[in-house]
């Protein structure tokens, strides 16, 4: 059975940190003199004494944590950061609902970026603050985060932990210590954040909005400090640099650790996975862009930014617009959802299929094929030269069918609510790549996705959670086999 004392312990600690990231917006609240200071003062006492409570339960708990263990604690870590997390929401009064709080704070930490809220503008400086944070921690991992600060919590645990969190279906290591390794990894993303809030400070940004755009760019989350995302800024030169750094992003940490820290930007160009990203982000660019100059009359500058913008928030997964693309001709809409489909690489801030997985399809179709005319042959399949073993490409499949299952599954439901067929299929494809965008003129750039029924709203809570964790990590837990003593 899952080893509760354990899990309790481990809890307990990521509490703590929860409530000394609440603690930060009780420093901001003052210094803004907002009536938000409250709010997140009760929501910090109440974080760390249930930090407390948690300690006291895992007191003797050993630090032998199962692979069992650490699925439910991942899973288990995700719920109660987010039922903690919408404390300040609800104290405060500015979401009143319970599914609308859990909703936006599920939103927040699985970076998908769908809003209940139809106007954030009159929100406090603490809860804008609060929003892009949760996105912030949640872009990386809540319990990978942890591996990276306090190595010993988990024990021997910590690689185990990391496969139930980490995105895609193969693991790079760069370094034989998962505890030094995560530290690197938080030091990229750090950097890549810094250098972010530094460059849209350049661009005209307050060092408020910097800092909170900088913050969900980074996460590929999409949660702005104005209605408007960039369009409020109305400024080419900040939808550049929030094109870039959505585009590193999406690129496997392990690579840029290489191309950064390690100077191998070559060992970039030898992934296959890499070289796949840029030919799709390249190609539907130019697709969307031509589109954009033939049937809206588009200038060159206006459609290429527009296209690139769009393709690289979609493919990221972080879902935020730079124009309606709701009056785009219906076939971009077509790319823009298979974008938030693929997504970008595995070991990112990124959800979606992963671009990893898609060069495994890929060379599956090839051997498959080539296997018509030589039935004989033995033709393994390789990424990057390296083998491909037989149970990685019977998960790709089994996630895969998962993954489409899931969408209609939820589609069908919406469409039973009384939401449109287009909406449900995008809104379910949204949810669980954790794109958190639509393309219709009632959910999308303009309006939030409030007037959704609650139920659905639980739905897409859910849908958001087993999307961050890629599905099986969650789906596992109610499984009977999971439960059993053996």
């Amino acid at each position: 059975m899952v080893n509760f004392p354990l899990v309790y312990k481990i809890i307990g600690s990521l509490l703590f940190l929860l409530g000394t990231m609440l603690a930060i917006c009780v420093m901001i609240a003052i210094y803004y003199g907002e009536d938000d200071m409250m709010a997140f003062l009760v929501s910090t006492l109440l974080t760390v004494s249930a930090g407390f409570i948690f300690k006291y339960l895992g007191r003797n708990a050993n630090n032998n944590l199962s692979r069992r263990d650490s699925y439910f604690l991942v899973t288990a870590s995700w719920v109660i950061f987010t039922i903690f997390g919408m404390m300040p929401f609800l104290i405060g009064g500015y979401i009143t609902n319970v599914t609308d709080a859990f909703f936006e704070t599920m939103s927040g930490f699985t970076t998908t970026g769908a809003s209940i809220l139809d106007d954030v503008e009159w929100l406090p400086h603490g809860i804008l603050y609060w929003r892009t944070q949760t996105q912030w921690i949640g872009g990386l991992g809540i319990v990978f985060f942890t591996i990276a600060i306090l190595p010993s919590m988990v024990g021997n645990g910590s690689v185990k932990v990391f496969s139930a969190e980490a995105t895609g279906p193969m693991r790079s290591k760069m370094h034989p210590r998962l505890s030094t390794m995560a530290k690197w990894i938080w030091t990229i993303y750090l950097g890549l954040t810094i250098a972010c809030v530094a460059s849209f400070y350049l661009c005209g940004m307050t060092w408020f909005d910097s800092i909170n755009y900088a913050m969900t760019t980074t996460a590929t989350g999409g949660f702005a400090t104005h209605n408007d995302t960039t369009t409020y800024f109305n400024s080419p030169s900040i939808e550049y640099v929030s094109v870039v750094f959505q585009f590193l992003a999406g690129i496997n940490f392990a690579m840029l650790y290489l191309a950064i820290f390690k100077l191998k930007v070559g060992a970039l160009f030898k992934s296959s996975e890499f070289k796949l990203y840029l030919f799709i982000v390249a190609a539907a660019t130019s697709c969307i862009m031509y589109l954009l100059m033939t049937s809206n009359g588009y200038g060159l500058e206006r459609a290429f930014r527009s296209a690139l913008f769009h393709v690289v928030s979609f493919m990221t997964t972080t879902g935020i617009y730079n124009d309606d693309a709701a009056m785009w001709p219906p076939i971009t809409w077509i790319v823009l959802g298979l974008l938030m489909f693929i997504g970008a690489c595995s070991g990112s801030t990124t959800g979606g299929f992963k671009c990893i997985r898609l060069v495994m399809v890929f060379k599956v179709l090839r051997n498959e094929f080539q296997r018509i005319l030589h039935p004989n042959a033995v033709l393994p399949v390789k990424v990057n030269g390296q083998p491909v073993s037989q149970q990685k490409l019977s998960t790709l499949l089994a996630f895969f069918a998962i993954f489409t299952f899931m969408v209609l599954i939820t589609a069908t439901i919406m469409i039973m609510s009384g939401i449109d067929y287009t909406n449900s299929a995008v809104i379910a494809l949204s949810c669980i790549s954790n794109v958190g965008a639509s393309l219709s003129t009632e959910i999308g750039p303009v309006m939030s996705w409030s007037e959704l029924p609650e139920y659905i709203k639980w739905t897409c809570s859910f849908l958001m959670l087993v999307g961050r964790l890629e599905i099986m990590s969650v789906l596992v837990l109610f499984t009977r086999a999971f439960w059993k003593d053996n």
